[in-house]
C-alpha cells in the first residue's frame, strides 16, 4: 500500500489506517453497540496482512476495552505497527465520559494507555478534544514533557481548530491533526488542511465512510435496526431530511465506482486521498471482511473526470438539503 510521510516526523504511514472505535463494544456514551472482541482481534490481524501499518485507538473507546482488544491482536502477530492512541476524556461512570485536560490526568492516562497496549513507547499520541475550561496550553506542554521522557514519540491533536492549532504550535511541533472529513462533511476544505500543509503538520482524517453511511449498506431498516446503545442514532446525520438525501446520493454515487470496478466504501476512501494535504484516512473496522474490502482504496487514484462528477453530485446533494 502507498505511504505517505506524517508531517515533519520520519513516520511514513500507509495511506489507508484501521480505525479501533467500535472495537470498544457497547455500554459506554459513544458505543457503536455491542461487538464480539475475537472478530475485532481477527479483523486488526487482517489489516496487517493486507499491508496496513498504523492503528488508531482512544482511551475512550470503551473506555480503555479498545486498547486491550488491540493489545490482545499484537501479541498474536510480528508485524508491528505504528500504534496511535488519545487522551483527554476521563470515566465519569454509568459509562460516561468527561473532559480532563490537567497535566496529571494526560500523565496518568499515558501510563494507562501504556499498560493496557503493552507497549515501551506509543507512537502517536492525540489529545483527543480541546476542551474549552481547559489550560490548552499547559496540557500540551505536557504532553511535550511525555516526549522528552520517551514515554511518547510524536504528539497530535484531534478536533482542534486552526486557533486552537496556533495556540500550539510554539510550545511544540505538532506532529498531526486528525479532524473528520468526508463527502458529507468538508468543514476541513475551509482553511484547515491550508494551515496543516502550511506548517508541515500531517493530517489523518477520520470517518471518511462518514460512520457507514456513504457505503451503500445502509437503509431505512438498518437504520431501525441499530442497536439502542448506537450513538449514531442521536447523529444529525441519521434523522431526516438528511438521511434520505444522503441515501439518495449515494444511489446516485454507485456508478462511479462501478466503472472503476469499486465498491462505494473504497469511493468514499479515495475520495478523500485524493487530497494531497492528508497522510492518511482512518477507516472504522468491525470485522476482517471490511477491512480486506477498504484497504484497497489505498492505492486507488482518482482521475479527474471522476472527482469532477462526485463534485456536482455533491454540489446537487448540498443544494437540496438547503432547500429542505
Amino acid at each position: 500500500m502507498q505511504t505517505r510521510k506524517l508531517g515533519y516526523t520520519e513516520l511514513k504511514l500507509t495511506t489507508v489506517a484501521l480505525g479501533t472505535w467500535a472495537m470498544g463494544g457497547g455500554g459506554w456514551q459513544y458505543s457503536w453497540g455491542p461487538q464480539d472482541d475475537d472478530e475485532s482481534v481477527a479483523a486488526i490481524l487482517a489489516a496487517l496482512d493486507e499491508g496496513i501499518n498504523w492503528i488508531d485507538t482512544a482511551a475512550a473507546y470503551g473506555l480503555g476495552h479498545s486498547e486491550q482488544v488491540l493489545a490482545k491482536a499484537l501479541r498474536q502477530t510480528t508485524s508491528m505497527p505504528f500504534v496511535a492512541t488519545k487522551c483527554g476524556l476521563v470515566p465519569a461512570g454509568d459509562g460516561k465520559i468527561v473532559p480532563s485536560l490537567t497535566p496529571e490526568s494526560i500523565s496518568a492516562e499515558c501510563e494507562a494507555s501504556l499498560k493496557r497496549l503493552g507497549v515501551d513507547v506509543i507512537d502517536l499520541y492525540q489529545i483527543h478534544w480541546p476542551d474549552p475550561n481547559a489550560d490548552l496550553a499547559k496540557a500540551w506542554a505536557q504532553m511535550a514533557k511525555l516526549v522528552q521522557e520517551g514515554k511518547v514519540r510524536h504528539v497530535g491533536v484531534s478536533n482542534f481548530s486552526i486557533e486552537q492549532m496556533e495556540q500550539l504550535q510554539n510550545i511544540h511541533p505538532i506532529a498531526s491533526s486528525q479532524p473528520p472529513y468526508s463527502m458529507l462533511h468538508r468543514e476541513v476544505e475551509d482553511g484547515h488542511l491550508a494551515f496543516c500543509a502550511h506548517n508541515n503538520i500531517g493530517v489523518v482524517v477520520y470517518s471518511p465512510m462518514q460512520r457507514g453511511l456513504l457505503t451503500g449498506k445502509f437503509t431505512q431498516e438498518r437504520l431501525a435496526g441499530l442497536p439502542l446503545d448506537d450513538h449514531r442514532r442521536r447523529k444529525p446525520d441519521f434523522q431526516e431530511p438528511q438521511f434520505s438525501a444522503t441515501l439518495e446520493l449515494v444511489e446516485k454515487l454507485q456508478p462511479i465506482a462501478e466503472r472503476n470496478g469499486k465498491t462505494l466504501a473504497q469511493l468514499a476512501i479515495a475520495w478523500v486521498l485524493h487530497r494531497a494535504e492528508l497522510t492518511s484516512a482512518i477507516v472504522g473496522t468491525r470485522r476482517p471482511d471490511q477491512i480486506k474490502e477498504t484497504a484497497a482504496a489505498g492505492d486507488w487514484t482518482l482521475d479527474s473526470d471522476d472527482t469532477e462528477q462526485v463534485e456536482e453530485l455533491l454540489n446537487e446533494h448540498s443544494r437540496k438539503l438547503s432547500r429542505a
